[in-house]
C-alpha cells in the first residue's frame, strides 16, 4: 500500500487478513468547505479514543473567520453534533477487520474512520464559546482535523433509544 492509496502502515492502516481494498474513482462528485479546525491532545491514531464517550478531554474547535457569524446562538445548545473530515484515514478500504473482531466487517457496518468519504461525527458537550472558539468534550479525532459542520443536538429527534447493532451482522 502506498501514500496514493490514502494510508500508510505508520498511520496504523496495515492490511489485516480478511480486509479488502477498492480502486477509487478518479474524480469527485461534490466539493466541501472546511469551516475550521479541531485541536485535540492526540497526534497519532493509536492515541485516539475509539469514540468520544471514552474521554473527558476538553478539545478546541476553531471556526474560520468567514463562518463565525454562523455561531450566533450556538450557546443555547448544551450539546452539538460536529461533522469532521478524517483527512488521514484510508479511503479505499471496503472490508475491514477490526482488532476486536473474529472476522472482517463491511466498512458501512463500522464507525471506523477508514471509508470512501471519511466523514465522522460526534455528539459533544459544549463547555463554552469564546468568539471563534468552542471548547467541547466528547471528540475522538486527531489534532488538526478539518471541521465540516456544526449542528445542534436535539435529544427529542436525534436520540433513538430503540436502535440496535448486531456486531456480527446478519
Amino acid at each position: 500500500m502506498s501514500e496514493a492509496d490514502g494510508a500508510s502502515a505508520e498511520d496504523g492502516f496495515e492490511r489485516r487478513p480478511g480486509e479488502e481494498w477498492a480502486v477509487l474513482p478518479t474524480g469527485f462528485d461534490a466539493g466541501l468547505y472546511f469551516i475550521g479546525r479541531i485541536s485535540t491532545p492526540w497526534t497519532r491514531r493509536s492515541e485516539c479514543p475509539k469514540n468520544g464517550r471514552q474521554t473527558d478531554a476538553v478539545c478546541t474547535v476553531r471556526v474560520d473567520p468567514a463562518f463565525v457569524p454562523a455561531l450566533q446562538n450556538v450557546e443555547g445548545a448544551s450539546h452539538l453534533i460536529l461533522l469532521y473530515w478524517m483527512d488521514r484515514a484510508a479511503r479505499n478500504l471496503v472490508r475491514q477487520r477490526p482488532r476486536h473482531a473474529d472476522g472482517s466487517r463491511g466498512t458501512f457496518s463500522l464507525r471506523s474512520p477508514a471509508r470512501p468519504n471519511p466523514v465522522a461525527l460526534s455528539v459533544v458537550e459544549l463547555i463554552r464559546r469564546d468568539g471563534d472558539t468552542l471548547e467541547v468534550r466528547g471528540l475522538d479525532c486527531l489534532d488538526g482535523t478539518p471541521l465540516l459542520d456544526i449542528k445542534p443536538y436535539y435529544a427529542s429527534t436525534d436520540a433513538r433509544p430503540e436502535a440496535t447493532v448486531e456486531r456480527a451482522g446478519r
